[in-house]
C-alpha cells in the first residue's frame, strides 16, 4: 500500500471534530472547551443548550436503586455540559463540587502514566462518538463518591510489559468505597492491573455494554470482609481476558446476565477462570455466553451461586453452582435476551457509540419534530399495501422527515426513493428486525418485462435509494436470487440495497444476498456519498460490500455464505472510491460464517469499466476476523494490483488475523488516528430521526 495515499493526502486537523456531540449543542455553535469562553460566556451557553439525552439518562441494575440517600443514577444531568480536550480540562471538571456533564471529545493521554482522575460525586464523563479515548490511565472514585455515570469512553494502554503486574496498580476505573455507578459502553483494555476494581464496600452498582479485553487482572470485586456490595453486570463481552471475570468476593446481591465470556483460540492470552462467587457471595447468573472458556464458572464453598439458562461452548474444567441467592426483581426490573444471541448482539452492541441512547425530535431539527408518518401493511390495515406507494406519497422535493412506518410482514417487490425525496425513514415496526422483510429476485442478467434489455447490476437492486438523508432501521432488505436454478442466466449480481446518496444512516438492519449484496454507490464520481451502518448484519459472498461511497460498516456482523454449490470462495469488499474520497471502514464488528478455512478475502479493488484514475480503499480495523479469512486477504481484479491501491488492516483479533507483512500491511498508530469512524463521517452526525 501506498503510504502517502493513506495518510497524508487524508490529513486535517482533529480540532474541529464534533461527531458525537449533542446536536442541539453543536448546531447553536455552543461547544465548550475547557477555559476556553469566560465564565459568563460558559453559563449562558450552557444554559441555552437543552440537556441532550444521554446527559438525562438514568442507569438500570442496582445502580437504580433508591438507597443511602440516593434516588437513582442520573450523574451530571443538573450541571453544566462542557467539552475537553485535555488532561487538565478533564480533571478540572471530574474533580469540582458542582454536577457536570463532561464530554471527552479526543485522545487524552496521562502524564504521568497510570494516573487516575479523582472523580467527584454528580458526574457524567461520556465520550464524544468513538472519539473519547483515555490513554496511559484511568478514574479513581473515593470513599462516598456518588451519582456518577461513566460512559461510551475507549480507556486504555497503561500496561507496562509486566503480565502479571504488581507494581503498577493502574486501573481503567477503581472505586473504592463509592456507590450508585454506571458503567456503560466502554472500551477498557490492556491496563498493567483491573480494567475495573470494585473495591471496599462500593454499591449500587450497575456494568452494562462494555467491551473488557486484551487483560489479565480484568473486573474484582470486594477486597473487605463485609457483605455489602450490590451489583448487577450484564451485557458484557470479555475476550481475551485471563482471570477475574469477574471475581466477586463478599457480594451481598451479585446479578449477572446476558453476558459473553470468549476464550479465543490461539491467541497469547488464555482463561484461567470465569465467572467466580468468592466468600459470603450470593450470585445470580443468566443467560450468559460462555465460548472456549476454562473453569466457566466457579465458586468458595461459602458462596452461593443459582444459574438459569446459560449456554457453555467448548468450555471444559470447573461449572459449579449451588445454595438459594435472592430474586434479582425485588430490586429492578429487568429484561432477558436469549443466551443464544449474545454473541451477535454483544459483538455489534458493546462499546462507545457514535450516538448515544434517544435523541428527542426537537434535539435533532426543527424539520425532525414536523415528521409525517406513513404506513405501510400488507394486510390493509396501514395507509398502503406496498412500501412503494408509500415512497411514491411522499411530495418532491420534502423539506421535513418523512417516516415510512412498515409493519411486520414480507414484501415482495422493488422500491425506490428517487433524489427529489430526501429526509425518509424506513422503520420496520416488528419487535425483530427480521419481521419486516423487503425481498425480490432481479439479477444483473434478468431480463426486463418490458423486453428492452436486462436489469444490470445496479438495476437489479431490490431497494435502491438515490435521496439523502435516508434513513432505515429494524427491517431486512433481501434479493433471494436463486444463482443454482439459474445457471444459464448471463450475470448473477443480484443487489439488495443500493445506495446512492449523501447521508444514508442504516441502524438495526439485516442486508442480505449472495453476489454483490450491499453496493453503496454515489450521485456521480465527483459527488460524496456518506454512509453510515451499525448494529447491522450484512450477508453475501462475492463482492458483496462494493462501490464508491464513503462508507462505514460499524459494530455490525459480515457473515460470509458458501457459493450456490456449496463451495467457500469470495470477497468481502470491492471498493471502486474515487482519488482523494474515502473508501469502505470496517470498525469494530466481526466477520464470520459457515465457510470454511482461509477461503475468503477481505477485499480486491474495483476499478470499473477500467478506470485508472480511481483509487480503492478498505480498511478493516478493531474487528475479530474468522478463520475464514485468508492469510493474505486482498487480491487483485480485473489487472489492477490491489498493492497500488489503499487496502490496511489494524488491530484486527481473531483466527484470521495475522501479523503486518509485505502481502498483509498494517497501520502505523499514527495513520490508524486518521482512519477513525469520525475520520469518514467528515463533521456528519449520523442521528435517529
Amino acid at each position: 500500500m501506498s503510504e502517502h495515499r493513506s495518510t497524508a493526502r487524508h490529513r486535517r486537523s482533529r480540532k474541529l471534530l464534533t461527531v458525537g456531540l449533542p446536536v442541539a449543542l453543536t448546531t447553536a455553535g455552543l461547544l465548550i472547551h475547557g477555559n476556553g469562553l469566560v465564565p459568563q460566556q460558559e453559563a449562558a451557553a450552557a444554559a441555552a443548550a437543552a440537556a441532550p439525552a444521554w446527559a438525562t439518562a438514568t442507569a438500570d441494575g442496582f445502580a437504580s436503586v433508591n438507597a443511602l440517600g440516593q434516588n437513582g443514577t442520573y450523574g451530571g444531568r443538573d450541571g453544566k455540559t462542557v467539552t475537553v480536550r485535555t488532561q487538565a480540562d478533564l480533571e478540572k471538571y471530574a474533580t469540582a463540587a458542582e454536577p457536570y456533564v463532561i464530554v471527552v471529545a479526543g485522545t487524552i493521554t496521562m502524564n504521568p502514566v497510570g494516573k487516575e482522575i479523582k472523580v467527584a460525586s454528580d458526574k457524567t464523563i461520556v465520550g464524544s462518538g468513538t472519539s473519547g479515548h483515555i490513554v496511559g490511565g484511568g478514574f479513581f472514585l473515593g470513599q462516598g463518591v456518588h451519582n456518577v455515570i461513566i460512559r461510551n469512553l475507549t480507556i486504555r494502554d497503561a500496561y507496562q510489559g509486566v503480565w502479571n503486574d504488581k507494581e503498577h496498580d493502574f486501573d481503567a476505573i477503581q472505586m473504592d468505597g463509592a456507590h450508585h455507578v454506571w458503567i456503560d459502553h466502554n472500551d477498557l483494555r490492556n491496563m498493567a492491573d483491573g480494567l475495573i476494581d470494585v473495591r471496599k464496600d462500593s454499591t449500587y452498582v450497575t456494568v452494562s455494554w462494555n467491551r473488557l479485553s486484551q487483560n489479565n487482572k480484568t473486573f474484582g470485586i470486594g477486597w473487605t470482609e463485609n457483605v455489602t456490595t450490590d451489583i448487577t453486570i450484564h451485557h458484557n463481552w470479555f475476550r481475551e481476558t485471563e482471570q477475574r471475570n469477574p471475581s466477586t468476593d463478599n457480594a451481598a446481591h451479585a446479578h449477572l446476565y446476558n453476558n459473553f465470556l470468549e476464550d479465543v483460540a490461539n491467541t497469547s492470552i488464555n482463561s484461567s477462570y470465569g465467572n467466580y462467587s468468592r466468600g459470603g457471595t450470593r450470585m445470580v447468573l443468566e443467560n450468559s455466553y460462555f465460548q472456549g472458556m476454562k473453569n466457566p464458572v466457579i465458586k468458595d464453598a461459602t458462596a452461593t451461586l443459582v444459574q438459569r439458562g446459560n449456554v457453555f461452548s467448548g468450555t471444559s474444567g470447573r461449572n459449579e453452582s449451588g445454595g438459594t441467592a435472592f430474586d434479582p426483581k425485588t430490586y429492578y426490573t429487568y429484561t432477558l435476551d436469549k443466551a443464544a444471541d449474545v454473541p451477535s448482539l454483544l459483538k455489534s452492541g458493546t462499546g462507545p457509540r457514535t450516538t448515544i441512547g434517544t435523541t428527542t425530535a426537537a434535539e435533532v431539527s426543527p424539520k425532525a419534530a414536523a415528521a409525517t408518518t406513513l404506513t405501510v401493511a400488507k394486510d390493509g390495515t396501514g395507509q398502503y399495501r406496498t412500501v412503494q406507494a408509500a415512497v411514491n406519497a411522499v411530495p418532491a422535493n420534502n423539506p421535513s422527515r418523512v417516516v415510512i412506518s412498515i409493519k411486520p410482514g414480507t414484501y415482495r417487490e422493488t422500491v425506490k426513493v428517487p433524489s427529489n425525496k430526501p429526509h425518509v425513514t424506513f422503520q420496520g415496526t416488528g419487535g425483530s428486525r427480521k419481521d419486516t422483510v423487503i425481498v425480490h429476485n432481479n439479477a444483473a442478467g434478468t431480463r426486463k418485462p418490458d423486453g428492452s434489455g436486462t436489469y444490470g447490476t445496479s438495476g437489479s437492486a431490490t431497494v435502491a435509494v438515490e435521496a439523502d438523508d435516508f434513513q432505515a432501521r429494524n427491517l431486512t432488505i433481501s434479493n433471494d436470487f436463486d444463482e443454482g436454478a439459474n445457471q444459464s442466466l448471463s450475470g448473477h449480481q443480484a443487489v439488495a440495497l443500493r445506495t446512492a446518496a449523501d447521508k444514508v444512516f442504516l441502524d438495526g438492519v439485516i442486508v442480505e444476498g449472495d453476489q454483490d449484496t450491499l453496493l453503496l454507490d454515489t450521485a456521480a464520481k465527483d459527488k460524496l456519498g456518506r454512509v453510515y451502518v451499525t448494529n447491522s448484519y450484512v450477508t453475501g459472498n462475492v463482492d458483496f460490500i462494493f462501490g464508491r461511497a464513503t462508507a462505514v460498516i460499524d459494530r455490525s456482523v459480515i457473515t460470509l455464505k458458501k457459493r450456490w454449490d456449496g463451495s467457500s470462495a469470495g470477497y468481502v469488499t470491492a471498493p471502486s472510491t474515487a482519488a482523494n474520497r474515502k473508501g469502505i471502514l470496517i470498525a469494530n464488528s466481526t466477520v464470520n460464517g459457515d465457510v470454511s478455512d482461509r477461503t475468503f478475502y477481505l477485499g480486491r479493488p474495483w476499478h470499473a469499466g477500467g478506470d485508472a484514475s480511481l483509487d480503492p480503499q478498505t480498511t478493516v480495523r478493531n474487528t475479530n476476523l474468522s478463520a475464514a479469512v485468508r492469510t493474505t486477504p486482498w487480491t487483485d481484479m480485473s489487472g489492477f494490483s490491489w498493492k497500488d491501491d489503499r487496502f490496511a488492516e489494524y488491530r484486527n483479533t481473531g483466527s484470521g488475523s495475522g501479523a503486518a507483512s509485505s502481502n498483509r500491511p498494517h497501520l502505523t498508530d499514527a495513520q490508524a488516528a486518521d482512519q477513525e469512524v469520525a475520520d469518514w463521517l467528515a463533521g456528519w452526525t449520523p442521528t435517529a430521526s
